[in-house]
């Protein structure tokens, strides 16, 4: 085997093969022609792909691998690491969108001389697309010597997806894969700071990461000749990734594409810059931002910040980077808005009018998810017009459900957005109760010069006033009314059956159904419908990642869904308001044949108690379900239609119990709201 080949771990495996990791850990101990491990650890091994795509289509497992994951494979399993080998593949994915000829006649070579050959022809891209001071390097022929297999592939996948789909799924696999070795900011986040900085032409993100923020300024604007995207982050690595993910987003010769590797604040790259807008999701908390050194920085025109006020630092040298009426968008941890260390700086924002709006968003909108992030509108102060003696405020709590799945993005991004651009446009707003207020500077320059909406927003009518409340009071009272009238009988005690039993396997086997697992896909603004909402019977609620190039499994009236992690005895039929969603990671989509199953009675089988629990494998922490081998009796038609009605009735008594459930904590918390605010009396 040669040293270069690429190596996979069971998880990969798992992926390729559309199956559990258990599933994996038993072909190798069931079968002893398995491939052996040729690297890793005794707890983590890794082993030959070549190999294992070789075994599962010996083993009818698998027909043929998707050239996308033999792509991420070879990526994942690159001899110097994911990162260079995403850095190659981003210059070869230029090379190939930009002069496709050329690569034609490179690619006729052998490998070896296709090593030799790639140095110079790269060179010719990435010197006039990113400039002198640039954050991609050409790599040497021994960089690329391993990779050249890799860039192959790579070129055939975008032959069929597109060269910057194609680098989107990659950098996204390896992200997806690397949670906690970056900090990233969501699309729904990114898209609402690229509307609030309006249509610029020259944009900074001065934090860039892997320039999430100035490919959102790119997909908004769309195409604009002569626009510039300066990027800095201090990261190599994520600068070059950054660099590459938005010279493949833009033309060549409609936008320049400038991003360097340095920190901002003490190594500025752009110190002569007057951008249109910056945006920026700096980090958060630093203490060694350059407090000591920067002391005496000509940025400081606000004041100097205090060691445990970096976010400060970041603001005043996002305005520094502004021409005269400019932008800055920043997300921000709401202590930045109340901290008593920053409150001159804040003071001074206000009286000189370059601060102009703070948002808070609902939690869960971006990391760190467990707090509510805040967004400051920036805007800086020129020699033309008057300062603005008005702030604008506005809280998107009350747009969030549970968790960061459940936000809303369309209506936040519609709220947010009308609320300052008429606030732009008009100095002022009309007052929303609860949302959105513009507040006088005065009022807030006083000791604490704390900016945190919800402290000098007024709150809305309790439980949305007492007409509302009398609404969910009717609306609860006809759910209880139904709720009575579905409460099922229990019958007459009966012993138990003995039916003859089949698996979901064995009629998955003989073809009468159809097994596909969730998870992401493409096609931006599709619904997904999650775990959670499998759970509570609700609607789709999730949305797919941007940038997926893996076709989403879609869902259709009949089928079954059941997920497959937390040990709960769970299954749901699609109906027709769901169907067209996407399947989301841990669920399993069971696909009926209406000529051999009834979808209501393979529901309620698969629910039972007992056979969850025989079906079920446990780990240290959590419990999985092998939908495989739960077990349903051999039926006539005729007699699953029978039961079939009786679990669809049943789950139609279920959704009441939500519905009742749910409309009775919103008159609770209603009349606690009401009685205390004093809209409500206590008579």
């Amino acid at each position: 085997m040669s040293d270069n080949a690429a190596e996979v771990t069971a998880a990969g495996i798992a992926r390729l093969a559309g199956v559990g990791r258990a599933a994996v850990s038993n072909w190798r101990r069931r079968h002893p022609d398995f491939p052996k491990p040729v690297g890793g650890t005794e707890t983590s091994p890794s082993f030959a792909l070549a190999e294992v795509e070789q075994w599962l289509r010996d083993q009818g497992k698998i027909a043929e691998v998707p050239l996308r994951e033999r792509v991420w494979q070879q990526l994942a399993g690159h001899p110097a690491g994911a990162v260079p080998a995403l850095i190659h593949a981003g210059c070869v994915l230029l090379l190939v969108r930009d002069r496709p000829t050329a690569w034609l006649q490179l690619s006729a070579v052998s490998d070896e001389k296709l090593a030799f050959l790639l140095p110079p022809a790269l060179e010719e891209i990435l010197a006039p697309r990113f400039g002198p001071q640039r954050a991609v390097h050409t790599p040497g022929t021994p960089e690329l010597g391993p990779s050249v297999p890799l860039l192959r592939a790579t070129a055939e996948l975008a032959a069929e997806l597109g060269a910057r789909q194609t680098y989107e799924f990659l950098l996204g696999r390896h992200l997806d894969a690397n949670p906690r070795q970056y900090t990233l900011t969501p699309p729904g986040p990114a898209a609402l700071m690229a509307a609030l900085a309006g249509s610029p032409r020259t944009v900074l993100d001065p934090a860039c990461g892997t320039g999430t923020l100035l490919r959102a300024v790119a997909q908004a604007t769309g195409v604009q000749d002569g626009r510039a995207l300066h990027g800095q982050e201090a990261d190599p690595d994520l600068a070059a990734l950054a660099a590459l993910r938005l010279a493949l987003q833009t033309e060549s010769g409609t936008t320049e594409v400038r991003v360097a590797a340095a920190d901002s604040l003490r190594a500025d790259a752009f110190p002569h810059l007057a951008a249109d807008a910056v945006l920026c999701h700096p980090p958060f908390n630093e203490r060694n931002w350059g407090h000591d050194e920067l002391a005496y920085d000509a940025r400081w025109e606000y004041g100097f910040p205090a060691r445990t006020e970096s976010e400060l630092a970041w603001v005043q040298h996002a305005l520094a980077r502004l021409r005269e009426g400019g932008t800055a968008v920043l997300l921000m941890p709401p202590a930045a808005a109340s901290r008593r260390s920053g409150r001159r700086i804040r003071a001074d924002l206000l009286r000189r009018g370059a601060l102009r709006a703070v948002v808070s968003l609902p939690a869960g909108a971006a990391p760190p998810y467990g707090i509510p992030l805040h967004l400051w509108v920036l805007r800086k102060p020129g020699a033309e017009g008057r300062p603005s003696h008005e702030l604008l405020l506005v809280d998107t709590a009350d747009l969030s459900a549970a968790g960061r799945d459940k936000l809303d993005w369309q209506a936040l991004h519609t709220t947010v957005l009308d609320t300052w651009q008429a606030f732009d446009r008009d100095g002022g707003v009309e007052e929303r109760p609860g949302v959105s207020r513009s507040v006088s500077v005065i009022q807030l320059l006083d000791d604490d010069v704390d900016l945190a909406p919800a402290r000098h927003l007024p709150p809305p009518a309790a439980g949305g006033g007492a007409a509302e409340l009398a609404r969910v009071r009717e609306r609860l009272a006809d759910t209880l009314r139904q709720t009575a009238e579905l409460t099922p009988s229990t019958g007459e005690p009966a012993q138990p059956s003995r039916w003859p039993t089949t698996t979901v396997g064995e009629l998955a086997r003989a073809g009468a159904l159809v097994l596909r697992a969730g998870g992401a896909g493409a096609g931006c603004g599709k619904r997904v419908l999650t775990e959670q909402d499998v759970l509570a019977g609700s609607a789709p609620s999730g949305t797919l990642p941007e940038g997926e190039a893996e076709d989403p499994v879609l869902v259709a009236a009949g089928d079954v869904v059941v997920p497959v992690l937390g040990g709960g005895s769970v299954a749901r039929v699609v109906d027709e308001a769901t169907a067209g969603a996407a399947l989301g990671r841990s669920l399993q989509l069971l696909r009926p044949d209406p000529a051999a199953l009834d979808p209501w009675f393979l529901a309620g089988f698969l629910r039972g108690t007992a056979n969850n629990r025989q079906a079920s494998s446990y780990a240290s922490t959590s419990t999985r379900l092998d939908v495989r081998r739960l077990q349903l009796p051999r039926l006539p038609l005729a007699d699953q239609r029978q039961y079939g009605e009786r679990f669809r009735t049943l789950a139609e008594f279920e959704d009441a119990l939500r519905r009742a459930g749910r409309l009775g904590e919103q008159l609770v918390q209603g009349l606690y709201d009401g009685l205390t605010d004093g809209t409500v009396r206590p008579e």
